[in-house]
């Protein structure tokens, strides 16, 4: 009986019949812009109930009792349970509709931060973020159906470029609301309290403003609209809802590049998420930032990746869709960069926050074009599944670092001191990104379906 009243409130939207020609095209340009809106802010309302916990972690040290490797291990079961849960969610979206499901989704990790914040038990803390973790997954794969359905393959690298900015202004506002809500109510609680107020409110804001399909509303799908379709295509390939079956044989676990994606995308994530996770923590304690300088570092790093998204977005759209190209040349100086931050030494805070923005600035479009070229060779049906699987793979490799450095950082500081300890994991870092750029090397010459 559950399960039946879950499948009616999740169903995507059954489609009606079509409007005028006049009203098409008033119609469509209204509703693109909708959908862009409501998908950008909402999928930013996730990261304010996801990157808050990195910036309070010293305090919570402090105040419980709590170990490196035990602040190590909640990041890193939030994001094993993340993965998981953007997999799962994934192939369960491509057939929902993302009205109901991302707003669902942002309720539930909203009740989970209310609840991280009100206790004190390590064991209950684990366990409720975790679940965050998990429901977290019902964030991205909406967006994706969303951004696939209302947007053509001509325009995708611009488009999804623009939306996928809403992970750094989410992430980078995660980061001081956090801080700010902490200080100003003078415990680290209200790092989980306040943000989750507003997810509560995000909520409700989709449920008003996102809708399913344009045919759904009456529209004809986009690719009859933009006149966009792949060779040999007709307006009505492509629109019956797949299979999970066919979402997963048929476009994702037989296709060998979204594999090579899969795996670039685990070492990219160890580059993206090593100084979200752990970089206000190791300002704090080697380059001698305060609690707000550490939340100002969250937001310099999300708000780097903001013109450079859009902007490479668009240069592998003009470049003919070799999104791999693009994100090679993109991992060259994120490995400058951190080479930089590991030979700079304290009380050269600004060189730091330079860095991490340079690493902001290119890390970001890296991400951002191994999903859109998981869509270009996959299909928008199936954009949850690909991405969801390739978003595994992404938090595999958070949770290794979140683990594994929490570990390293316990078992190094006790024998070789705090900075000999840090040195070695900003080694870590670097090694992974390395091994991202030499696996998108192999998707270097990689276009669209023809």
């Amino acid at each position: 009986m559950i399960l039946d009243y879950l499948r009616r409130v999740f169903a995507a939207a059954p489609h009606v019949p079509r409007v005028s020609d006049d009203q098409v095209r008033h119609l469509y340009p209204k509703y693109r812009w909708q959908i862009l809106e409501s998908t950008f802010i909402g999928y930013g309302m996730f990261y304010l109930v996801r990157n808050n916990l990195s910036v309070v972690a010293k305090d919570m040290q402090e105040t419980l009792h709590y170990q490196h490797a035990m602040i190590g291990s909640l990041l890193a079961v939030t994001a094993a349970s993340y993965g998981l849960g953007k997999f799962l969610m994934g192939v369960v979206s491509d057939r929902c509709n993302p009205r109901t499901f991302m707003a669902c989704g942002l309720l539930l990790t909203a009740l989970c931060n209310f609840a991280f914040g009100g206790v004190a038990n390590y064991t209950l803390h684990l366990c409720l973020w975790a679940l965050n973790g998990f429901v977290q997954g019902m964030g991205w794969p909406p967006c994706g159906r969303s951004m696939g359905h209302w947007f053509s393959e001509r325009e995708r690298g611009l488009t999804f470029s623009i939306w996928n900015t809403s992970h750094n202004v989410g992430g980078g506002i995660a980061g001081v609301v956090a801080a700010w809500a902490a200080l100003h109510y003078g415990g680290w609680q209200y790092a989980f309290f306040f943000p989750g107020v507003l997810a509560a409110v995000g909520a409700l804001y989709l449920l008003v403003r996102l809708r399913d399909t344009p045919q759904s509303v009456g529209l004809p799908p986009i690719e009859e609209f933009k006149n966009d379709f792949p060779q040999g295509a007709t307006p009505e390939a492509g629109e019956r809802e797949l299979t999970t079956r066919e979402l997963l044989f048929g476009y994702v676990l037989f296709n060998p590049y979204v594999w090579v994606l899969a795996l670039a995308n685990l070492f990219a994530y160890i580059a993206r998420y090593s100084m979200l996770d752990w970089g206000p923590m190791y300002l704090r304690e080697v380059k001698n930032a305060t609690l707000s300088g550490g939340g100002v570092a969250v937001l310099v790093l999300e708000f780097g990746g903001i013109p450079s998204t859009i902007l490479l977005g668009w240069v592998s759209d003009r470049v003919g869709g070799r999104r791999g190209m693009v994100a090679v040349l993109c991992l060259l100086p994120i490995l400058a960069a951190f080479t930089g931050i590991l030979f700079t030494p304290a009380g050269y805070l600004w060189v730091d926050m330079t860095l991490l923005c340079v690493i902001g600035f290119f890390v970001y479009p890296v991400i951002n074009l191994i999903v859109i070229q998981a869509l270009d060779l996959t299909s928008k049906k199936a954009i949850g599944t690909a991405a969801g699987f390739i978003g595994l793979f992404g938090y595999v490799g958070r949770t290794v670092q979140a683990e594994g450095f929490g570990r390293l950082l316990h078992h190094l500081k006790a024998i070789h001191g705090n900075e000999t300890a840090w040195e070695v994991v900003i080694g870590c870092i670097l090694g992974c990104t390395l091994m991202a750029t030499v696996l998108l090397a192999f998707t270097w010459k990689l276009k669209p379906r023809a």
